[in-house]
């Protein structure tokens, strides 16, 4: 968060960071949630309730973090430029620009490939039968 403090005058300096100040040992003062949580849920308990009795059933879990995206293995790269030799590309996902640039200009992907490490994948797969059109007389 980023505030432009150029066109403020001295006294609006002054009470922002008077109310920083105060906003921050309010914030200090604070216990953590997971200590609060406890000390409800026990409380509501020795009361003879149970959280999702007085707050509903959101209340009584936590917030639910979204699932994290699986990650894959690393994969070794493929393509390399040759006149700047960090910039690589393993082959999947969106072709960089310097590549997609090199293309552009009359380059085929096969010439950036890293010897001994990658081959090229055939874009077209060979038929295994081949259909023949007969013409009914």
């Amino acid at each position: 968060m980023s505030i432009d403090l150029n066109p403020l005058s001295l006294r609006e300096l002054t009470t922002l960071i008077r109310d920083a100040k105060e906003r921050q040992k309010a914030l200090n003062s604070r216990q953590p949630v997971d200590k609060v949580r406890r000390q409800l849920a026990a409380l509501a308990q020795k009361s003879g309730y149970t959280i999702e009795e007085l707050f509903g059933e959101e209340a009584a879990s936590p917030a639910k973090a979204k699932p994290r995206r699986r990650k894959g293995p690393k994969v070794a790269p493929k393509y390399r430029d040759p006149e700047s030799p960090w910039n690589t590309w393993t082959g999947r996902g969106k072709m960089p620009l310097w590549l997609a640039s090199k293309i552009r200009f009359g380059h085929s992907p096969v010439d950036f490939l890293i010897p001994g490490v990658a081959k090229l994948t055939p874009n077209d797969k060979p038929l295994t039968g081949k259909r023949q059109l007969f013409k009914q007389s």
